[in-house]
């Protein structure tokens, strides 16, 4: 199995920002200590639910402190982004690092639709821009000169310099929850980062994947690469006991969703809807923050001595899962706990995987 750490790491105040980012960069460079096959980072701006907001700035200095580990985004926004600047970034972000580079993209956030506003956007275009965006990007780092005559962007470059280190260039992941976007992943052959569903749902996510692989021409070895690639997300904390794991967890996510819930309903615009299909326990304002925890701490988290964990581990790797994102830095967790949780995680669970 593959393990990937992630960061959802929030501050709570402005003050604590600049405490929290370095201690985000701690814990991401002890990530590759601890045994971890990958780094990823995700992006959320303005209200500090990710303190570090741009992730490929913060990856650069991961990737200037560690050596072997993969650094990977989950996900960049890529309705907010310039495609030839993005490009340019990443492609030198993967020559820093030696060709260590995960691209994960998506249209951007499902519900904090102030990110939009607060780039002179809204979110109703936001996958069209989202295709756009990401055919402009691959065709920079393959195509010299480039021309382009888009919706959004109408652009003539002669070359892009430097091209990526890998070649032709870095994997791109999408994030993704609906069945039909699962099932086109697999035609398309791109590697999927799959979100915190229940793990009853998740052989039959995995089974779209495996049925849009099939149609999608790539030769045995490639759809079984694809297939071991593909990423389940969980919320994962461990302590010496489980009654104190899920106490810190538990706390953790609490403010986690007080914050979260809290910046929603203050900055969204008020004809914002989010859709009714990306609703859930977790992320429902009708019900009690309570009521949300206890559906993430039953559905979408891995937690409890390093034994506990691992036999949770072992449950999705029965349900197919072959690759593990887990979120090990949750805001509101102190900075001790979790670099402790991740040396139980890298000594105690792991290596049972290998």
């Amino acid at each position: 199995m593959r393990f990937g750490w992630l960061t959802l790491g929030s501050s709570p105040s402005a003050d604590a920002d600049y405490a929290a980012i370095h201690e985000q960069v701690a814990q991401a460079c002890f990530a590759e200590t601890a045994g971890f096959d990958g780094i990823w980072l995700t992006e959320h701006n303005f209200t500090g639910e990710s303190v570090y907001c741009d992730p490929i700035p913060f990856a650069s200095v991961v990737a200037s402190r560690t050596s072997r580990i993969r650094i990977g985004f989950a996900v960049i926004q890529l309705a907010l982004r310039h495609p030839i600047r993005l490009a340019t970034q990443l492609a030198l972000l993967d020559n820093l690092s030696d060709g260590r580079l995960d691209v994960g993209v998506g249209h951007g956030t499902n519900f904090n639709e102030y990110e939009f506003v607060g780039y002179g956007l809204r979110s109703h275009d936001s996958r069209e821009r989202m295709d756009e965006t990401l055919d402009v990007l691959i065709r920079a780092w393959t195509e010299a000169p480039l021309v382009h005559h888009g919706k959004f962007y109408d652009l003539s470059l002669p070359a892009l310099r430097p091209r990526p280190r890998q070649r032709p260039h870095p994997p791109i992941w999408r994030a993704v929850s609906s069945a039909g976007s699962v099932r086109e992943c697999g035609r398309i052959g791109a590697p999927i980062l799959i979100a915190r569903i229940p793990i009853a749902r998740v052989p039959e996510r995995l089974a779209l994947f495996d049925a849009g692989l099939a149609e999608s021409g790539l030769d045995g070895a490639a759809q079984q690469q694809l297939r071991e690639k593909a990423a389940v997300w969980r919320f994962v904390h461990l302590a010496e006991s489980q009654s104190r794991a899920e106490d810190e967890l538990a706390a953790a996510l609490l403010e986690t969703r007080r914050h979260m819930i809290h910046a929603r309903t203050t900055h969204n615009p008020s004809d914002f809807q989010v859709e009714a299909s990306r609703v859930n326990p977790w992320n429902d304002p009708r019900l009690s923050h309570e009521d949300g925890v206890r559906y993430s701490l039953e559905h979408s988290a891995l937690y409890g001595s390093p034994a506990r964990v691992a036999e949770q581990v072992a449950a999705l790797r029965d349900a197919g899962a072959q690759h593990v994102l887990c979120q090990m830095s949750v805001g509101y967790l102190p900075h001790a706990a979790i670099m402790e949780a991740m040396r139980r995680f890298g000594e105690d669970v792991i290596p049972r995987f290998r």
